[in-house]
């Protein structure tokens, strides 16, 4: 099977735990910012859509190359193999980007790309007439950075962190990669105690579940590149088939989220049963002030409220405050927050033995990280 150079996308700051992800699943990587670029054939592409938990795409890059005029960009476009991976009724629609380049206007960088890809499928195909752009979907991707640029054509589609469970989200709900990226960044396993004390509606519990039960997190939803000519749905299916044999459904997993709004406990349970996870987790209705537990050596991971508005802020250090009051008798676990409030040990009364600097979409944010000593 032929052979592509291929990328996987995901926001800053994942990029070692995409790495990491694909050299379990077998590949040897490149890391660069925002990207980690690995080789496949077809059957690749659909096991890593499929698999991959903190990344957001993965792009066949078409092809690489210098460009400091129109006439480059243009001839550069045309000579890449089209015709190889586009049927004559593909849709192909093109966007932009431009980074400190010559070719600096994207529409029109996005419109000479897109002439030299339709000169190049008539020329080929012998077509006359306009392209039809009926049929299955191919969106190109022409990224240039100093005047390099980078073309590439994505095979997710709807972005991954699109998993198809969730039916309902409070506000600011957290991206799935990124609740899929706050887990693999703890501590836990699958025998451990989970706790998320302000769950919202569900995210980073139905991740851990996932992760729990080794299954895929792509495994219900489908991919842009399903539906393309390249790839045979028998194979589509067999990869399909074979991730789901890799799952352990058997696996009981001890996972509670408490929320202080009911209605977000009903949004996540319904969350969770759509997922296939409805009976993994249990999720009550608490406020922080409340929390207590007898286990021991457990994870508690959240993504607290932020106080981004000032007229915020007061109530959210009060969370903070009692959060770390409900959390100082539990010495044997270890504790994760999210939140862009650079001020948050003060608060919460106890400084983390690790931060880690992680984007929440535009925003900066930090992962304080609270290490417990494990009991026995």
């Amino acid at each position: 099977m032929k052979k592509y150079n291929l990328i996987a996308t995901m926001a800053s700051g994942l990029e070692s735990l995409t790495k990491k992800e694909l050299i379990d699943l077998g590949y040897k990587v490149n890391t660069e910012n925002g990207r980690v670029r690995f080789e496949g054939d077809v059957s690749d592409i659909i096991k890593t859509n499929l698999w991959l938990r903190t990344a957001d795409r993965i792009k066949i890059v078409v092809g690489e190359f210098e460009a400091t005029t129109f006439d480059d960009l243009f001839e550069n476009v045309k000579a890449l193999p089209w015709d190889e991976l586009i049927p004559i009724d593909g849709e192909f629609p093109v966007s932009g980007r431009s980074k400190k380049s010559t070719l600096h206007s994207v529409p029109d960088v996005q419109a000479i790309s897109k002439k030299a890809i339709v000169e190049k499928l008539r020329e080929v195909f012998h077509w006359r007439n306009v392209l039809p752009e009926t049929g299955p979907k191919y969106a190109i991707d022409i990224a240039i950075d100093k005047d390099h640029v980078m073309v590439t054509l994505d095979t997710t589609g709807d972005s991954l962190f699109k998993r198809g469970y969730r039916v309902a989200a409070g506000d600011a709900p957290l991206k799935e990669t990124m609740a899929a990226a706050l887990v693999k960044l703890t501590n836990w396993h699958p025998d451990m105690p989970l706790i998320d004390p302000m769950c919202g509606s569900g995210t980073i519990l139905i991740e851990a579940a996932l992760i729990g039960q080794n299954i895929a997190p792509g495994f219900n939803r489908d991919f842009a590149c399903e539906s393309w000519n390249l790839i045979d749905n028998d194979l589509i299916e067999k990869i399909r088939d074979e991730a789901d044999q890799q799952a352990n459904y058997d696996i009981d997993l001890d996972i509670t989220g408490y929320d202080i709004d009911q209605n977000m406990v009903l949004i996540s349970q319904k969350n969770a049963e759509e997922a296939g996870l409805g009976d993994l987790i249990t999720f009550k209705q608490q406020a922080v002030k409340d929390f207590v537990t007898d286990k021991k050596n457990g994870v508690m991971v959240g993504n607290p409220p932020y106080g981004e508005r000032l007229s915020d802020r007061d109530s959210v250090r009060v969370l903070y405050r009692q959060l770390g009051q409900v959390t100082k008798p539990l010495t044997s676990w270890s504790k994760y927050f999210l939140t862009s409030d650079l001020e948050f040990e003060n608060f919460y009364g106890q400084k983390a033995t690790k931060k880690r600097k992680l984007y929440n979409g535009a925003l900066r944010t930090d992962f304080f990280q609270f290490w417990g000593k494990r009991e026995h």
